[in-house]
């Protein structure tokens, strides 16, 4: 490990210890999160004993689950799950993705984020194929901008009540409640109306944080989290930084040598046909016709 990733390591390990922080995160869909990425991320989660949450590309991203798989995740994300036959496509995916061993020791999760998901939920929750649905993810930036709003009326009463209902009928149905989208410590209020046993955990874009202990978080934890991504996009933008600059001394060396060997062959075609220059030279000149 780097010095930033031991830092990131002693970072997860304070805010598991302080704050209620249950494991992190890596997104394949807005993220764009690469394997190598993702398995640095894995590492330094394993080593202060948290779990991994992946969000993948859509409701059928195999590929995507093939990796989570590769990885050892233990929570997979759907996003953008709007219908009754998108949840049907995204679980019957996972059961070609995972194999029942595996399928016990996960957790499958959509994200509830449009006011179009919000309305078909109900008709989500009676499918067959919802019995292996475990919970959802209430992503409150989507669903502010599907319903035309802006990114500020994340706490807004609107979409709380919203939030509230979708809860609920969750919990009915034995699921779990997370939320996300813009957390922050002004989001605490929002978290606190929940009735109590309707939130599970909340999360920023890279950790997870576990209730009802983190509901009594103060703005240290929310700073914190926000330490952990700016060393995270940190050591990121080093790695591909060092990737993009490796081949810069070979790149100037193999010019260098292809400029000069098109400089020998120029040359091998002048002694070895020098009658052509004349020739040229000739051709040039202007023909001149004598009566």
């Amino acid at each position: 490990m780097n010095l930033l990733e031991k830092k990131m390591l002693s970072l997860l390990s304070e805010m598991k210890e302080k704050y209620n922080v249950s494991g992190v995160k890596a997104e394949f869909e807005a993220e764009g999160t690469r394997m190598e990425e993702a398995m640095r991320l894995k590492e330094i989660a394993t080593r202060a004993n948290l779990e991994v949450t992946i969000k993948i590309g859509g409701c059928e991203a195999i590929k995507d689950m093939f990796e989570a798989t590769s990885l050892g995740t233990t929570h997979l994300v759907a996003p953008m799950v709007e219908t009754a036959y998108a949840l049907k496509k995204y679980i019957m995916a996972t059961r070609i993705a995972f194999q029942p061993e595996l399928r016990e020791q996960m957790e499958f999760f959509i994200n509830l984020e449009t006011f179009t998901a919000c309305n078909n939920f109900e008709e989500m929750l009676n499918l067959p194929e919802a019995k292996d649905l475990d919970g959802i993810v209430l992503g409150r930036v989507d669903l502010t901008g599907s319903m035309g709003l802006n990114r500020d009326s994340v706490n807004s009463d609107e979409i709380l009540e919203i939030c509230l209902r979708m809860a609920a009928r969750a919990k009915q149905a034995g699921k779990k409640v997370v939320v996300g989208g813009a957390v922050s410590v002004h989001s605490m209020p929002f978290f606190k109306s929940f009735p109590k046993g309707h939130i599970d955990r909340f999360e920023t874009r890279k950790v997870v944080f576990q209730c009802p202990g983190a509901l009594e978080n103060t703005e240290t934890a929310f700073l914190k989290a926000v330490e952990f991504e700016i060393l995270w996009l940190k050591n990121k933008k080093n790695y591909y930084g060092a990737i993009h600059k490796e081949d810069d001394s070979r790149l100037v060396m193999m010019e260098e040598r292809y400029n000069k060997s098109i400089e020998a062959v120029r040359s091998s075609v002048k002694s070895n046909y020098p009658f052509q220059e004349q020739r040229q030279k000739h051709s040039s000149e202007p023909n001149v016709t004598l009566n």
